[in-house]
């Protein structure tokens, strides 16, 4: 029971310091040092706590260094701030695959969502160009509305609508070719829209990752940590 509640203040001492990186990472694009060194310090007290066995514990920097690696990937291509590499890298050892996997998809969506946003707002607008800029904006709403909510099934583990709705929805919509050309339509509507977009940028978009990081790893800690302690996964 000891080692429960220490874990579980560990847990909680996790989250304060993911909210402080979103805060820092929204006011200043910054994720400081100190905060990600004190995240990875956290997670060897936190095995120990939990009981995590030395083939849990090699598990767990063997998939904090990939996670390293892959991020470096990305902070090479312009594609992740290095707070971010090091905030992610250090998170990778505090949750075990399955729920580390949960982050990374959460993270990728949310980001996705909030650069595709950011995007509308960094588009430069030339005279005569209202009608292509009105369907790139609603091309960016209809992609961020899906990615949204594919975040909210994999967060809340549910679908959108139930089976039965989804057989009235199926059951109202055409059939053949009729509902391949509206698949169709919609797909070229987000693609002209989105490189309309990206063709119109007024420079780098500084993305906040550090807010998709730390919102997929709180979510992950309110749903997954707290109800499934790390020991009593198997690694095998």
């Amino acid at each position: 029971m000891h080692g429960g509640l220490i874990s579980y203040a560990l847990l909680a001492a996790l989250a304060t310091a993911l909210l402080y990186a979103a805060t820092t990472d929204l006011r200043r694009r910054e994720i400081d040092n100190w905060l990600n060194a004190a995240v990875a310090a956290g997670a060897p007290v936190y095995w120990l706590a939990s009981g995590l066995g030395l083939t849990g514990i090699a598990f767990q920097i063997g998939l904090a260094l990939v996670t390293f690696l892959v991020a470096c990937g990305l902070f090479a291509a312009r594609q992740m701030g290095g707070g971010d590499v090091k905030l992610l890298t250090a998170l990778a050892l505090w949750f075990v695959p399955g729920s580390f996997a949960q982050v990374l998809a959460l993270m990728i969506l949310v980001g996705g969502a909030a650069s595709i946003a950011l995007a509308v707002h960094n588009m430069g607008r030339l005279p005569g160009e209202s009608l292509r800029d009105g369907i790139a904006t609603l091309a960016a709403m209809l992609w961020v509305l899906i990615l949204c909510a594919i975040v909210f099934g994999l967060a809340t583990g549910r679908p959108l609508i139930d089976a039965e709705a989804a057989q009235a929805l199926f059951a109202w919509l055409p059939t053949g070719w009729l509902l391949a050309a509206i698949g169709l339509l919609f797909l070229a509507l987000i693609v002209v829209g989105l490189r309309h977009i990206f063709r119109r940028q007024q420079g780098a978009i500084a993305i906040p990752y550090g807010v998709a990081i730390a919102g997929a790893g709180l979510w992950v800690i309110g749903q997954s940590a707290l109800a499934t302690p790390l020991a009593t996964v198997s690694f095998q």
